[in-house]
């Protein structure tokens, strides 16, 4: 295989974090990660998320499950309750990936200002 060749196959890590990007591409799935990541690190319980966000209890266990096989939310048994929360481990070194050439190679992003975004998003949606 030439270099070039080399240099258009997807490594297993753009895979990765490909997946994860596609697994919160949709509204509901990104309304749950921002959801939960308020909820950091408690978590919720199903049942509140479905109150909270309205969405229809199968409907909101395939959107689970997607966000926890791409390693985005965990899941916990308390008795008889399923508690989720985000996965910041995983989001971290998601946006460390997505940034990583920006801030690293290009400077075309200062990690400084991303920080600084981050302390001003609102918390209530």
């Amino acid at each position: 295989m030439s270099t070039a060749e080399a240099k258009k196959r997807p490594s297993d890590e753009v895979i990765r974090y490909a997946d994860m990007f596609s697994a919160m591409g949709t509204e509901p799935r990104l309304r749950i990660m921002r959801l939960l990541l308020y909820a950091h690190p408690d978590g919720m319980v199903v049942g509140d998320i479905q109150r909270e966000l309205d969405i229809p209890n199968s409907t909101l266990s395939h959107h689970l499950e997607k966000l926890r096989h791409e390693d985005l939310v965990t899941v916990r048994r308390d008795g008889t309750h399923l508690w989720y929360a985000a996965s910041t481990e995983s989001l971290r070194d998601l946006l460390g990936f997505l940034y990583a050439e920006c801030c690293a190679r290009s400077r075309a992003v200062n990690p400084r200002e991303i920080v600084w975004m981050g302390k001003h998003v609102r918390k209530d949606g």
